[in-house]
């Protein structure tokens, strides 16, 4: 049993960083049982097994680091330099070549080349000036209130709404409560 797998992990990189390709690998081979889904534990063999040529090996650890983090694109890289470099796969068989997930991307990254988006007209004014003006009703929560909202409520009109502005504004603001209730008090008087 490893009693720290970092310093283990450590030890097997500062190996192979040596080219002691057969000493990180038989430091590893005897924990694959225990670190069957570790990236980490994949990624090391791979980069042993490449060092001693064992190309088609290497590149099942990088195909299983793939699928354990696909998003970490050491993994990748490590593959695809490895595909594009030839280096003892041509006696693999196909399918150890084949990679689906490679496979599937491209078939998407075909299916997006062919996409057409439908092309849509914006103007300035997303918002129709018929629409803007359209009036909310008096009952509806204002999630905002404030004295300048309340003054342009008046100026429109909106009574009602600026009334009620007013009323949420005493609960807020007590100590401006006796000058809202006189602009309540001039709006009843408008209505």
């Amino acid at each position: 049993m490893i009693s720290n797998p970092h310093f283990f992990f450590a030890e097997v990189s500062l190996d192979l960083s040596r080219g002691k390709f057969q000493s990180g690998l038989d430091k590893l081979i005897p924990f694959s049982d225990y670190f069957s889904d570790s990236y980490l534990f994949h990624l090391l063999c791979a980069k042993a097994l490449r060092g001693l040529q064992n190309y088609s090996l290497a590149s099942e650890y990088l195909r299983k680091c793939c699928s354990i983090a696909p998003a970490n694109e050491v993994a990748w890289n490590d593959l695809i330099d490895l595909q594009a470099s030839g280096n003892g796969l041509e006696n693999c068989a196909p399918s150890a070549l084949f990679d689906p997930i490679s496979d599937e991307l491209e078939k998407l990254t075909a299916e997006l080349m062919k996409f057409n988006p439908v092309q849509t007209t914006e103007n300035s004014d997303p918002t129709s000036i018929h629409e803007q003006k359209q009036p909310f009703p008096d009952d509806s929560a204002i999630a905002v209130p404030t004295e300048s909202l309340a003054s342009l409520f008046t100026a429109q009109g909106a009574y009602k709404k600026a009334i009620k502005i007013y009323t949420v504004l005493i609960q807020l603001k007590p100590h401006n409560a006796e000058h809202y209730r006189a602009e309540i008090d001039s709006l009843l008087n408008r209505l």
